[in-house]
Order: structure tokens, then C-alpha cells, then sequence
């Protein structure tokens, strides 16, 4: 279902993927610096959550400064809560890339408003925790400050995210979090002798599984 979400005096667009049966929870899924929500990626993981039942909204904004990323990440957080059309008790934000970064900068800014109690989690693909060869700045901030549930899905060659750099800053997280290292994958997810289908077949179900076990959680 394509929609248009008021931003500002403009309209980000959105394409809704609706599970058969009534969902309770959703994703609000969004893309990288280049591209847009129709990355094969995101359609990949939003056609396979909604198949498993998970509603999944991914969206696109344009824009390379992070701040006004997540001003419209906040924007689309918001209209799903106030949604007729899908009266969730939860959502989980999910970005690749940049999209995770600021997908984690609305949850810190909600959590410190004290407006987080319909985030149940944030998922990051392939998150940017420093530039290539710039290891000495990481991008960590918004992520000390999250409580609720992470999942990191990295490739073990990614440029912008080094092994044992993520590794020890997850360490230091207050929130309860994983991370499934992707072997061998490139910031793109690329991986030599594996067909992109096959690295995406192994990313949605690790997702969806850490989904189920978190809602499951929240439930016990």
C-alpha cells in the first residue's frame, strides 16, 4: 500500500507491507545515504516480515545531513502511532546504514522526551559506526544511550564498521543487544561466492527471529 506522510510543507513516500492477518506489530524500515526504500534489501526484509506476519512501513527520505533524517524518521514513527488503519502495540525502527543511525537518534531523542513506550526495539543493518580508515571517530553516542533491545547485522568486512570495534561498543551498552556477524561481507552486504539472495535469505531470518524473541519477551 503506497502512502504519503506529511513532512514539513513536503511528503515523504512510504510503502506499507501488510502481513494477511491483523498485525500488532510493525518495522518502520528506511535506506542508506544513496538510494531509496526500494533498495533490494529493504524490499527483500519488508516482503518477508510481512509474509511472517510483521507489518513493515519503509519509507524514503533523501537528505545526507543526519539530523534532518531523523527529524523525518520521527515524523514517520509518529503518523504510524496515530494510524487507523493499523492499531499497533509496538514498533521496532530499522534502517541500513545511515537509515540506522537515524533510526537510533530517534530513540534516544523519544527515551529522553519519555515518549519511547511504543519502541520496542531498533534494528541496524550494516551500521556506520565510523568512515572507511577513520577508526579513531566512532559513531556511537546515540547507542550508549538506548535501553531498548538492539540487533546489529554487520558484515565482518565492512569497511565502516570494524569487528572488534563493534564488538566493544556494544560492551558498553546499557540495552540488551546481539550481534550476527554476516562472514565475510562487504558495508554492502556483498559477499564473494554467495548470490545476494542468499545473503538475504540468512539476514531476514536472523531479524525476524530476534523480533520474535523480543515481542515473545515482552509478553512472558
Amino acid at each position: 500500500v503506497k502512502v504519503k506522510i506529511p513532512f514539513g510543507n513536503k511528503y515523504l513516500d512510504a510503502i506499507f507491507s501488510v502481513p494477511e492477518k491483523k498485525p500488532t506489530y510493525g518495522v518502520i524500515l528506511t535506506h542508506g545515504a544513496g538510494g531509496d526504500m526500494n533498495f533490494p534489501h529493504l524490499v527483500s526484509l519488508a516482503a518477508y516480515l510481512a509474509s511472517h506476519g510483521v507489518l513493515c512501513l519503509r519509507f524514503t527520505c533523501k537528505g545526507l545531513n543526519i539530523a534532518y533524517r531523523t527529524k523525518a524518521f520521527k515524523t514517520v514513527v509518529e503518523y504510524l502511532k496515530l494510524s487507523d488503519d493499523y492499531k499497533l502495540l509496538g514498533v521496532f525502527l530499522a534502517g541500513r546504514s545511515m537509515g540506522s543511525r537515524a533510526a537510533a537518534s530517534v530513540i534516544r531523542q523519544l527515551s529522553q522526551e519519555g515518549d519511547d513506550d511504543f519502541i520496542q526495539g531498533l534494528v541496524c543493518l550494516s551500521y556506520p559506526l565510523h568512515r572507511p580508515k577513520l577508526q579513531s571517530k566512532l559513531r556511537d553516542e546515540d547507542l550508549l544511550f538506548i535501553r531498548c533491545p538492539v540487533l546489529f547485522v554487520s558484515g565482518s568486512a565492512d569497511e565502516m564498521c570494524e569487528k572488534q570495534l563493534l564488538e566493544g561498543v556494544a560492551s558498553r551498552m546499557k540495552a540488551p543487544k546481539k550481534i550476527h556477524w554476516i562472514d565475510k561481507a562487504n558495508h554492502g552486504m556483498a559477499v564473494k561466492g554467495r548470490t545476494t539472495d542468499d545473503v538475504m535469505e540468512e539476514i531476514n531470518a536472523q531479524v525476524f527471529s530476534w523480533l520474535r524473541e523480543n515481542i515473545e519477551l515482552e509478553h512472558k
